[in-house]
């Protein structure tokens, strides 16, 4: 979830498993609640009745999402007092309760009603707290003991309503800014971890330039005549350091020793990197670096061309090898398997093609 679209559901993990179990938590306390109460009762399916809308509810607080509460879900939530509450007084003894506990849908209604203002319908909580208080007056004034006696036992539900509603208007407006600083923080971390690696690679690039190429440059520098085999040595050099910037999908071990043997041989090594392998599998990487040496291995003369091509194409990597007598045209494929065309061009003699 990001900040773009974050809610205080999102925050509080409302549509969770953890969210789901506090619910399934409160059906256990509702029917516990009920079976307590079950010898004072009349008729039992009105309390039955009172145990299903409620929990009926508290599930849909934790699986409806949206933010706020859709309308019709919060419509039938706002009824869940008066409705629990008036099939409970329909079978409850008249007169004052002995224990707070016989009215309990009076605060497993109020437990609803706060949930409801946490998901932005705190207007239509106040109007079920308001439709749950007449239900209590009337009962209290038809068969209970009095309507104010109904009204001071369920008006003090009125305080957990209340500090749903100033949580309602201070955490939810803060919740989109702790998604957006959350991301900007997670952002912020990973521009400084890839600034990080950046500099890693770089220091690591130049301790190799440093390995590679100082020996030669203090040898040019000492002002020592040049022998046959230094020159050798620097034309290598010279070799590999533009391999290294041309072609850095092809800086494997193997095919930089291939590479290397071939020029050695005397043969004209260029290689390429179009940037078709910077999103392939290790696995066919290697594959390709083992494929790659290979060519290089049986080449003598000529030059041999290693390209690896743009993203999009067919194949993956083309080596073409040009000998003496012939030129050779290899495509290794998206798996970094070798398809040989054969010999596109032979000198001595007419085209063949060598499967």
């Amino acid at each position: 979830m990001t900040g773009a679209n974050a809610t205080v559901s999102d925050l509080l993990h409302m549509h969770s498993t953890a969210a789901r179990a506090l619910a399934g938590l409160y059906a256990v306390t509702c029917v516990v609640l009920a079976a307590y109460n079950v010898d004072r009762v009349e008729s039992v399916w009105p309390m039955a009745v009172a145990v299903l809308v409620c929990v009926a509810a508290a599930f849909v607080l934790v699986r409806v999402e949206g933010d706020p509460l859709p309308l019709r879900p919060a419509l039938a939530l706002m009824c869940t007092g008066a409705v629990s509450c008036g099939a409970l007084f329909s079978v409850v003894p008249p007169g004052p309760t002995e224990q707070p506990v016989h009215l309990w849908t009076f605060g497993m209604s109020a437990a609803i009603l706060v949930f409801m203002c946490v998901r932005g319908r705190t207007l239509l909580a106040w109007i079920g707290l308001i439709l749950m208080l007449l239900t209590a007056a009337v009962w209290g004034a038809t068969e209970g003991p009095g309507a104010a006696y109904a009204l001071g036992v369920s008006v003090i539900n009125a305080g957990p309503v209340l500090m749903g509603t100033v949580f309602a208007y201070t955490i939810r407006p803060l919740a989109r800014s702790i998604y957006v600083l959350r991301e900007q923080s997670t952002r912020r971390v990973a521009r400084e971890s890839a600034t990080a690696a950046l500099l890693e690679e770089r220091d690591a690039q130049l301790d190799r330039l440093d390995a590679l190429a100082r020996p030669m440059l203090a040898l040019l520098a000492s002002g020592e005549a040049l022998r046959d085999e230094d020159r050798t040595k620097c034309a290598l050099l010279e070799a590999r350091l533009r391999d290294m910037l041309r072609a850095p999908a092809l800086q494997d071990p193997a095919v930089v020793e291939a590479a290397q043997a071939a020029r050695l041989r005397g043969v004209e090594v260029v290689m390429l990197d179009d940037k078709g392998m910077d999103d392939t599998p290790a696995s066919v990487r290697h594959r390709v670096h083992r494929a790659v040496a290979d060519c290089l291995d049986t080449v003598w003369t000529g030059s041999a061309t290693v390209r690896v091509l743009p993203p999009g194409r067919t194949a993956l990597v083309t080596v073409l090898l040009r000998g003496d007598a012939e030129v050779r045209r290899i495509e290794l494929d998206r798996e970094g398997r070798s398809v040989s065309l054969g010999a596109l061009v032979s000198t001595g003699g007419p085209s063949t093609t060598r499967n």
